[in-house]
């Protein structure tokens, strides 16, 4: 029998009553294929690619927005600033190169599969990923029915960092915040938890725009999910 460690349940004055995760970085790793992808499309848009390691810092905040990093190089003031003109036809290209390879690299995290299953509790995801790309990558990994609620980020009028989504979740199964649980692995998932007061766990092998996610301050670090839970008595 597998149970919350006891310092989790502390943050969450017992045993966490909702799961709140975030998708890429903390359960799966899918920057090999969303990089194939982004290359693809800026090679049809006849610019040089990116590469890996250069997109793996900018994932985190919804497709849009990594496409406008991509077509301004990381260049983060650039890429909040491009003309939405400039990203549609980009984000056309990079749909169709993505859905393509969505789950050719893309794989789970060392311990994912074994907290959505031994959890005991609700699990919900909160991604800021599109359902386009979700829900497809859930079924390729036999996870869409391992969560009561999958929140996207084209689902709410917010998305992370913005706690909305979160608070939705605690609204929609009856929680107190405080008594959920958050798991990221980025400075958008501990400044949600933070904002809606849900007690937040940071995995340190994520993403995270390429900085240490512990400058983002969590509750807790832990270097795998499984971690997460303990063998009970």
């Amino acid at each position: 029998m597998t149970e919350f460690r006891a310092d989790i349940c502390t943050l969450t004055g017992g045993k966490p009553q909702l799961l709140l995760l975030d998708l890429d970085g903390t359960l799966i790793d899918s920057v090999p294929d969303l990089a194939a992808a982004i290359d693809s499309m800026l090679v049809a848009m006849q610019r040089p690619p990116a590469g890996t390691d250069a997109v793996s810092h900018w994932v985190g905040n919804g497709a849009d927005m990594l496409i406008r990093r991509a077509l301004c190089q990381g260049n983060e003031n650039l890429a909040v600033h491009l003309a939405d003109a400039d990203v549609l036809p980009a984000r056309a290209l990079f749909d169709r190169a993505y859905l393509a390879v969505l789950t050719r690299a893309t794989g789970a995290f060392p311990g994912a599969e074994f907290l959505l299953r031994n959890s005991g509790i609700p699990n919900v995801l909160i991604t800021n990923k599109p359902r386009l790309f979700t829900l497809p990558l859930l079924r390729a990994l036999g996870w869409e029915n391992l969560f009561s609620k999958i929140l996207c980020g084209d689902d709410l009028p917010t998305k992370k960092p913005d706690p909305g989504p979160l608070l939705h979740a605690c609204e929609w199964h009856r929680t107190d915040p405080a008594r959920a649980l958050m798991i990221g692995d980025s400075r958008s998932d501990i400044r949600a938890a933070k904002a809606a007061g849900v007690p937040c766990v940071a995995v340190t092998y994520g993403y995270n725009h390429g900085e240490d996610i512990a400058l983002s301050e969590p509750d807790l670090m832990v270097n795998s999910l499984q971690d997460i839970l303990t063998d009970g008595d």
